[in-house]
This record gives structure tokens, sequence and C-alpha cells, in this order.
């Protein structure tokens, strides 16, 4: 017998018939005598259905009023599913996650788990109850309720495995396990049996939609082996864990993010402290910045080009534009028409020509390369967007064919 935590995504609980057929797994494994804990998402799109409701009324709704709308949706998967377990003579209980006991931050709509107070769980399990505890969220010390951004289940499902020390956490989604690029996107795709934590972080941060980050650092921080599989087929996943058993592979994925734009700031004064200044009031926005270009300075001037998330740009642009005249830079210029491409591989520290067979491919697909970022790990690319699903395949054949 073992202790196992479920999570399960919107895809799997879309309709009546895909909630049954999820049920079926979780009876299965119940009947064997494990003691069950399921996270489940949003059922479909309705996370997306919510948000446009939100701006048919609002097109600036408060975050705090956003997160009391979301967190409906995993509620009504659990009670659902509830339903469809007590149909055929489970017991079972669905927990929200206030219920759950799942402590967060105050940060509306991206809220940071702190802690859980999991009594109530450990309570329902005592009495061998089917526990079913909606995702992505929790409550902060206001008692309000809060979401932990897009893809939050994960990471609740990946907490809730850490604090209550399960034997397994396992992730189910639309594919089977975790593919060297996206399978219904890339010809030749392959599947993973194992990946390291490392790999997969920077996979989910790369644009893999896969794992959400904040799930694999947990399970990374705390030890908590993960296995991603799919709720339509009967069958292993992909393990991600410490150590894998891969040898002989310098790339483990390639990866596509559209949720991208740069910013470039041309004619800075040339003279310390600039950089700081534009990067704390980034921060001050709560803007994450990922590929960051500094020219050399000429004429007492610089130019600082970065990258943020496309959902973030017109932000980032007002609030330096708000401080422009302290700054002194002559331009700022925005492109939102980019998209990010990636290679990953923990193979990558200890080989040569990675990155010219990167760039050879780019070349061969006459794609052209914006900005470049490099890691022990990874490499990555700006292409134009439209060229973006040519320039993984081309990658992905070249490394892989």
């Amino acid at each position: 017998m073992a202790f196992i935590v479920k999570k399960f995504g919107g895809s799997s609980v879309a309709n009546a018939d895909r909630i049954r057929r999820v049920a079926g797994i979780i009876a299965d494994d119940y009947s064997e005598g494990h003691s069950i804990v399921v996270v489940l998402s949003a059922p479909g799109d309705m996370t997306d259905d919510l948000i446009e409701r939100a701006r048919e009324l609002n097109d600036r709704p408060s975050r705090r009023e956003m997160d009391m709308l979301l967190a409906t949706g995993e509620q009504q998967s659990v009670a659902l599913m509830a339903m469809a377990l007590e149909k055929i003579g489970l017991p079972v209980v669905s927990l929200t996650g206030i219920q759950a006991g799942v402590v967060t931050s105050t940060d509306y709509g991206n809220a940071r788990i702190e802690k859980i107070n999991h009594d109530r769980i450990s309570s329902e399990l005592d009495r061998k109850r089917i526990v079913l505890v909606a995702g992505f969220q929790g409550y902060n010390k206001y008692d309000d309720i809060t979401t932990i951004g897009r893809g939050g289940s994960d990471t609740t499902a990946v907490a809730l495995a850490a604090v209550l020390r399960a034997d397994k956490c396992q992730i189910y989604t639309d594919v089977d396990g975790v593919y060297t690029a996206d399978p219904r996107k890339v010809e030749g795709a392959r599947k993973l049996d194992e990946i390291t934590y490392d790999e997969m972080l920077e996979l989910a941060s790369l644009g893999a939609q896969v794992l959400h980050n904040r799930s694999v650092q947990m399970g990374k921080r705390y030890g908590v082996e993960i296995e991603v599989l799919t709720s339509f087929e009967r069958k292993p996943g992909t393990i991600v864990k410490e150590v894998t058993n891969v040898e002989d592979m310098k790339i483990s994925g390639v990866a596509k993010d559209t949720n991208v734009a740069r910013i470039a700031l041309l004619g800075l004064h040339d003279e310390p402290g600039t950089a700081f200044r534009v990067f704390r009031t980034l921060s001050n926005e709560h803007i994450v910045v990922d590929i960051i270009l500094q020219s050399f300075g000429r004429d007492g001037t610089q130019d600082i080009s970065f990258t943020v998330a496309r959902d973030d740009a017109d932000i980032a642009v007002n609030a330096l534009n708000a401080i422009q005249s302290s700054l002194g830079f002559d331009t700022l210029d925005l492109d939102d028409n980019i998209a990010k491409v990636s290679i990953v591989g923990a193979g990558m520290m200890s080989a040569s020509g990675i990155a010219t067979t990167m760039f050879e491919a780019l070349y061969d697909a006459k794609v052209n390369i914006g900005m470049i970022a490099t890691s022990e790990i990874k490499i990555s690319v700006l292409v134009a967007r439209e060229d973006a699903d040519r320039a993984v395949q081309a990658i992905h054949r070249k490394f892989f064919d």
C-alpha cells in the first residue's frame, strides 16, 4: 500500500465522461488499499471563460476579486468528482484550498504557498476517505481567497506530497509524459522515461507546458519524485527526479515560448547605477526580466535590451516612460512579435559544439537570431514569432534525427 497524491488537469475533467474516467483511475488505486489525495484543476477552459466574463464588466478588475472569481472553477471540479465517486460507492470528501489548510502570501493572482495546515486532510485520510482538494488556491492572513498563478494546481499537488510525505506525486496531463519537444507540433518528438529536476525546470520555465515551473522547484527542494502521465491511457509516464540513468543524451528537449516581448532602451546615460535604476523600476512592478544585453558605452551613452513576459510589456513600458527624464534614455523600443526558442540538457556541460549545432540548424532553416542567452544547461535565442515553429522543428531534427 502507498500514499499517493494525484493531480488532474483541466482537460482530464472537461466533461462528465472524462470525470467518470478519472473517477475510475482513482477507484482502481483506492481498491488496492492506497491512501489517495487528489488535486483538481478547473474543468476545460473555464478559467479563460471566467476571465473573459470579468473583462466584459471591468477591463481592469482588482486582483483580489479576480481570485474570488477564478477559485470557483476548481471548486466545481472537486464537487463534481466527489459526486462521481459517491455514485460508485466510494467514501470521499471535497475540500477548498481554505478547508485543506493551504496558507499563502498576500500576492493576489500569484500567491506563494507558505505552509499547509494538514490536520483536516490527515483526519479525513484516517477515516479512509478519498480527499479531493481544489488546486490553484489557498488563503492569506486576511482570510481572503488567493490563487497561486496559472498552472498552480501542479504546485498545490507537489506541496501536499511534500508536507504529507507521500510515496508518489502523479501529475496527469493531456500528453503521456515529457517529450523532447511538443509532440502535437514537432514531428519526431520522443517521450523521455526520465528527466532531472534541473532540466525539467528549465523546460517548464522556457515554455514547455507540461509542468508548472514552481512545482518542479518545490519537487527538487523537498525531494518529491514526480511522474507525468496521461489520464487518457493506462501506461507509464516520465519520472522527474534528481538523477537519471539516461547517458550520452546531451540535449533533453527543445522548447518555445511566445509570451515574450523585448524592450530596448537606447541612449541611456553611461554612468554607475543606470542599470540598477532600470531594473529596480521593473522589480517594483513585480516584473520578471529574462535575457539582458548591454552594449558597450559610446559618447557617454549605452543601450540596454531585455525581455519580459508579453503580458507584462505594457506595464513595463509605462513604468519606464514615467522615469525617462531621470534615466535619460532617448528612445524606448518595444517588440512583442518575437518568440524564445531554447534547447536544454544536462549533457551540455561536458560537450562541445552544442551551440554550433543549434545555430547551424537555424541557418539551414533561414531563421534569423535576435538575442542569445546561455547557462550551463540551456541556450536560448530570440526569433521572429512567425519563425518559431520552423526553428523548433529544425533544431529538433538536427539533434534527434
